[in-house]
């Protein structure tokens, strides 16, 4: 039995980068993934490869945006047994980047700092990660 048996995991952004790998590993460790992202056809392929559940969001609208907002969400949420965790990544090469900067993480490095949040004990809540490149600045 792994870690995350039993337990959803939503995950937005998820059809590239670092929501796809976050997919993948939180899959990989037993979690039932609920997938959100604009590009439809890639993450109904994901869901299907990974036996999630692809839903359609766009992040960038206002109207969406209003419903998956983490501190909003955490507080609603608050004694249900749900926790929220934001993540805050420093530069990662992702499809984001033209021309990709020297000493960028990779999506996985971020995908493992989620995976630590949500696999700590049911009275821990990870609130927030920070996570940047050694090289970069701000």
């Amino acid at each position: 039995m792994s870690d995350g048996e039993g337990r959803v995991f939503l995950i937005t952004g998820a059809s590239s980068g670092i929501g796809e790998a976050t997919a993948r590993q939180a899959a990989a460790a037993g979690y039932r993934v609920v997938l959100a992202a604009r590009s439809t056809e890639k993450l109904e392929l994901l869901a299907e490869e990974l036996g999630g559940l692809a839903v359609t969001c766009d992040v960038t609208e206002w109207a969406d945006q209003e419903a998956s907002m983490g501190e909003s969400a955490r507080l609603e949420l608050n004694g249900t047994g749900v926790r929220v965790t934001l993540i805050e990544p420093g530069m990662v090469d992702t499809p984001f980047f033209d021309e990709r900067p020297v000493g960028m993480l990779e999506p996985d490095d971020i995908a493992r700092a989620v995976l630590f949040a949500i696999t700590q004990p049911p009275h821990v809540d990870v609130n927030e990660i920070l996570v940047r490149p050694t090289t970069q600045s701000t």
